[in-house]
């Protein structure tokens, strides 16, 4: 595959890569796709950006060295960060999501009939990396309905007027380094703030195997920020760090008042992933969740 590939190193997590193998381990735990080979590689402002050719989840793409989708997997993500939020809200019309560069959390939004969908992504050259090896994921960027903002989330945001998303999804990265930001109380109180009084939040936490302690902390911070309902839904995710992935559901007391399922199962679009009965089934935890989860406010 030519040159020697990088070796990087975040809190927690080290990435390997050598000539056959995309490697991601942390905590003594590894996950590894065999490559064919190296598509593109470019370092925008930001970050690294890679696009490899997999032998068995075909096209990854990889930002700083760490798995954001594959082709194979991609679908259970997105599905499950967009709709459950959609199908909790009573009438979901505007929508905001933070990340997603990628725009495969925006193409699972446009399947619900929204009024407008604003997305906003620090990174420009994800989003034309994705739209040229991930077209698939892109095709809803000529929606009337879109718009796409270039920025940091956390300033633009800040400037955002108050109640005027109905859902809002965090699509984020890892919370390494600026990314950090992004599961902090400060940060979703602003969330809190631009959302309509029966928003929704739907926010990407992790593994709950190994990020429990990172999960308890955004499931607090959520509390302190003014959602004073949550709810974890869980769910496999065979490209991430074991395999086991995680998205948290915030609102106000509605929330509680449970999802639209008969709607859900009646949903006049495809999935391949999501139903009423995986919506409902995802918010059952496990004994070892159930204990470690009461004591978060």
């Amino acid at each position: 595959m030519g040159d020697a590939l990088p070796v990087f190193r975040c809190p927690g997590v080290a990435v390997m890569l050598d000539e056959n193998w995309f490697s991601e381990a942390a905590q003594g735990f590894a996950m590894s796709l065999r490559l064919q080979r190296k598509l593109h590689e470019e370092r925008s402002p930001h970050q690294l950006i890679s696009v490899y050719e997999t032998e068995s989840f075909g096209r990854l793409l990889a930002l700083d060295g760490l798995t954001m989708l594959t082709e194979r997997d991609h679908f259970i993500y997105h599905e499950m960060l967009t709709h459950p939020a959609h199908f909790t809200h009573r009438e979901p019309r505007d929508v905001l999501i933070v990340g997603g560069g990628d725009c495969g959390t925006l193409s699972e939004v446009l399947r619900h009939p929204v009024r407008s969908v604003v997305q906003v992504e620090l990174d420009e050259r994800v989003t034309r990396v994705s739209e040229r090896y991930f077209p698939g994921l892109c095709g809803g960027l000529g929606d009337a309905r879109v718009r796409l903002v270039f920025q940091d989330a956390v300033d633009w945001i800040a400037r955002a007027p108050s109640d005027t998303y109905d859902v809002l999804l965090l699509d984020t990265t890892d919370p390494v380094g600026q990314a950090a930001r992004l599961f902090s109380a400060p940060f979703y109180r602003e969330c809190r703030r631009v959302l309509r009084p029966d928003g929704v939040l739907a926010a990407q936490t992790e593994s709950p195997f190994l990020d429990l302690e990172l999960l308890r902390g955004a499931l607090t911070a959520m509390g302190e920020a003014g959602f004073p309902v949550r709810r974890l839904l869980h769910f496999p995710q065979c490209s991430y760090p074991s395999g086991w992935w995680s998205v948290t559901l915030a609102g106000a007391a509605g929330l509680a008042e449970g999802f639209r399922a008969e709607e859900a199962a009646a949903k006049a679009f495809p999935t391949r992933y999501y139903n009423a009965r995986v919506h409902e089934s995802s918010q059952v935890l496990p004994e070892f969740l159930l204990h470690q989860l009461k004591e978060a406010p």
